[in-house]
């Protein structure tokens, strides 16, 4: 076996890899020969310098995996290496100690103004009435994702006697009950909360999920930290919400542009800033670079995959046969995820027609991916999302039905997600070879394109809905590539309208202004507007 590393790790990890007849490449041996070195190579291990795409591929003929210390792999090509056969790995929570420890330690430095007291002690003043702080104990502290981060972070605060209050819709109520977390929704935690704490990843949802109206939700005087990712917080808003009070105090070690410049908070007392360090600790880079080690040695040796963030392992023809299938499970997960309330428990998928007889693992893991990724922190893939939805308590079923039920579509896939209040299924299949449709949601059949960007309504069936849909998105510039309609089957009664919705597909984005607009439509019960990667 050849093992080549390509970025500089500890020594220790180095180590785990010197097996008998197994040679490994350093760093320091490589001198600019990478590309030369993957041609007869088995494995590579990257940190984020070295940029793993197509071209440094085409000659690793051999290649089996790469794996990456660290849990971003944006410096990973997937879809060249999943073509070739490579498994990628990445080793995720390896960090997660070191992110929980600044996130208290940032706590405690706003609530005992630690900054401006080192800064008065350095300039010869001895000011202690002005310090006069508070405790930890007894406050209230809100965790927005309770991944492997989040828990860490509520075990370290309930030893600080806080109470925790949670919001993770994707964590089943018995994983939030083993950490002394109190589930709530998003609102409820903003106005409980003496602190709030990020810890989820960027999508589309998350995406400045701290702006103008989130603050004015929080208790005035709230504290927020914010060690996951800088998209998730409007500056802007921040910044004004810190001047005018309703914000005591901010903790950020992440930032929209990086590094931060000429930023206006860099001017204020009540921030306190770091540079991206928060998973950046001896410890934890020893962690990443001995857990990638094992992973691969684990890989070469035995074939265990951990921790892999791309496809499983398919030949090419079964691949291109199942990936319109894929697509289409995906975008069914996330459509039917972003119409659902929290607290997902279950997730039912069944298949019918010809799919039946392939091997539905991908399939299975796409639907997961789709719902997982509307807002959890940590990144579902085709490989992992089987174990992250059961590290999260969720129950998959599936079900296989040989006939179709739907027309003359050959195969149709359903999804069924259920939470503590309510049931969603919906149906889609795969026309004209790769186009995804939407067939059927929750009783109501509504043949649809799944786009990339969608409003749902959900109304009752009276006339002029429409047209003031059409007229509401026309005043705000927002064009209609296809709007499909649906209704409940049955005759309607008087003065009882039947059930119907719609799936409009628009050119671009809807601002949530447009949307709570169209709630203000008098026959409409629900407007979402939905985003589908």
């Amino acid at each position: 076996m050849k093992i080549v590393i390509a970025e500089k790790m500890s020594s220790s990890a180095v180590n785990l890899l010197r097996e008998p007849d197994w040679t490994v490449i350093t760093p320091d041996q490589l001198n600019g020969s990478l590309a030369t070195e993957l041609e007869t190579a088995d494995a590579l291990l990257v940190r984020s310098a070295v940029q793993v795409n197509a071209a440094l591929l085409a000659n690793a003929s051999k290649l089996r995996v790469i794996g990456r210390a660290g849990v971003g792999v944006d410096n990973i090509e997937l879809e060249p290496a999943t073509r070739q056969g490579i498994a990628v790995m990445n080793t995720p929570g390896a960090n997660a100690v070191a992110v929980a420890e600044i996130t208290i330690g940032l706590m405690l430095s706003m609530a005992r103004f630690v900054p401006r007291a080192n800064e008065l002690m350095h300039a010869g003043k001895w000011e202690k009435k002005s310090l006069q702080g508070t405790e930890l104990r007894g406050k209230i502290l809100g965790i927005v994702g309770l991944g492997k981060i989040g828990l860490e972070v509520a075990k370290r605060a309930r030893a600080f006697g806080m109470e925790i209050v949670g919001h993770d819709p994707f964590v089943s109520p018995g994983i939030a009950k083993d950490a002394g977390v109190r589930l709530a929704s998003l609102d409820e935690l903003y106005g409980a909360s003496d602190y709030v704490s990020l810890h989820v990843g960027l999508t589309p949802q998350t995406e400045n999920m701290i702006n103008a109206e989130s603050l004015k939700k929080m208790k005035k005087g709230v504290r927020l930290v914010n060690c996951a990712r800088g998209e998730l917080v409007d500056e802007g808003a921040l910044v004004s919400a810190l001047k005018d009070g309703q914000v005591a105090a901010a903790a950020l070690d992440v930032f929209v542009h990086e590094p931060l410049k000429d930023s206006p908070l860099q001017k204020m007392e009540n921030v306190i800033l770091t540079p991206h360090i928060a998973g950046s600790t001896n410890e934890a880079q020893e962690a990443v670079g001995q857990q990638i080690a094992m992973q691969v040695k684990e890989y070469l040796k035995h074939g265990v995959i951990q921790n892999a963030v791309n496809v499983p392992s398919v030949s090419h023809d079964e691949y291109v046969q199942m990936k319109p299938y894929i697509v289409l499970a995906e975008r069914l997960g996330s459509f039917l995820a972003q119409i659902s309330g929290s607290g997902l428990e279950e997730i039912s998928i069944a298949y019918t027609g010809h799919i039946t007889e392939w091997k539905t693992e991908l399939i299975r893991n796409a639907t997961i991916k789709g719902i997982l990724n509307v807002a959890v922190d940590e990144t579902a893939n085709l490989v992992n999302a089987a174990s992250l939805a059961s590290s999260r308590g969720l129950r998959v079923h599936e079900e296989r039905k040989p006939k179709a039920s739907t027309g003359g579509v050959g195969s149709v896939l359903s999804i069924e997600i259920r939470n503590q209040k309510e049931t969603h299924i919906a149906k889609g299949a795969v026309i004209r070879e790769d186009a995804v449709r939407l067939l059927h949601v929750d009783g109501i059949d509504a043949e649809a394109p799944l786009g990339e960007n969608l409003i749902y309504l959900r109304n009752q069936d009276v006339p002029g809905v429409i047209g003031k849909v059409g007229t509401i998105l026309g005043k705000h510039g927002i064009n209609i590539a296809n709007f499909s309609l649906g209704r409940r089957s049955g005759e309607p009664q008087p003065g009882q309208p039947l059930e119907a919705i719609a799936v409009v597909q628009v050119d671009g984005s809807v601002p949530e202004a447009v949307v709570s607009e169209l709630r203000g439509i008098p026959a409409i019960h629900q407007a979402k507007a939905i985003h589908l990667e």
